[in-house]
């Protein structure tokens, strides 16, 4: 299990990346992000080409509150800076694999990289 790092890009930088990008907002005391992990994990374990940046979310902490987050763990789906899909404390694989589809496409994970 990754951990959210306490070191977050900007949201300049977000905004530039080009691709798909996960951000998950969350805190590794979190019981929430503990509980998500189980469905987390395998899903970007399917997805190895789309990176998932694990952020420390909370007070001060700019780059949640730009995306307005909420509730941890929180998932935002970006393509191209542009947010494609989101899923708050997910509950399933299903959910967070439904939004990674709304991001890569049903092939994705099949696809070959030339």
């Amino acid at each position: 299990m990754s951990e959210y790092e306490e070191a977050q890009p900007t949201r300049a930088e977000i905004d530039a990346r080009e691709g798909p990008v996960v951000l998950a907002f969350g805190t590794n005391w979190c019981g929430y992000c503990l509980s998500a992990e189980r469905f987390i994990a395998p899903a970007f374990d399917a997805h190895p080409e789309v990176p998932l940046i694990k952020t420390e979310d909370g007070r001060g902490r700019p780059l949640g509150r730009s995306f307005r987050v909420k509730l941890w763990p929180t998932l935002i789906f970006l393509r191209d800076g542009a947010e494609v899909a989101r899923v708050v404390r997910p509950t399933s694989r299903q959910v967070i694999d439904d939004a990674m589809h709304v991001l890569v496409g049903p092939d994705a994970a099949a696809t070959p990289t030339p």
